[in-house]
C-alpha cells in the first residue's frame, strides 16, 4: 500500500510519502527543493555518482512512521544539503524548514 499526502510544517507545504513494502516501510518528506528519507536512501550514491545533480537530501534511520521521520536526527546528508545548512544530528523538521518555500 502507498499513501501520498500533503503536510504542513509551520505553515509550509511538504509532501509525505509512505510506501509499505514487505518487512519494511519507505518514508519520504519532500518539497520542490529537497527531501528527507528513511534509511533506504543511499547518500553516498547521490554524493559520488550523481554529484552533478546537486541533490538536497538526507537520511534518518530507525524510523517507522512519517511522524518519527520528522522528529528524527539526520544520520547522513548530501553535500548540497550541507550547502543549505543541513548537518548530521540536526532534527529532520528543522532541516526541512531551511528549504521551506
Amino acid at each position: 500500500m502507498m499513501s501520498v499526502k500533503p503536510i504542513m510544517i509551520e505553515n509550509h507545504p511538504f509532501t509525505a510519502i509512505h510506501v509499505q513494502l514487505p518487512k519494511t516501510n519507505l518514508l519520504i518528506v519532500s518539497n520542490d527543493v529537497g527531501y528527507i528519507m528513511c534509511g533506504a536512501l543511499d547518500v553516498d550514491l547521490l554524493n559520488d555518482k550523481l554529484a552533478e545533480r546537486k541533490i538536497v537530501a538526507a537520511r534518518a534511520t530507525g524510523v517507522k512512521t512519517i511522524e518519527q521521520l520528522l522528529d528524527a536526527p539526520l544520520d547522513k546528508v548530501t553535500t548540497e544539503a550541507k550547502n543549505k545548512g543541513w548537518q548530521e544530528g540536526m532534527n529532520a523538521k528543522e532541516a526541512l524548514l531551511k528549504i521551506a518555500e
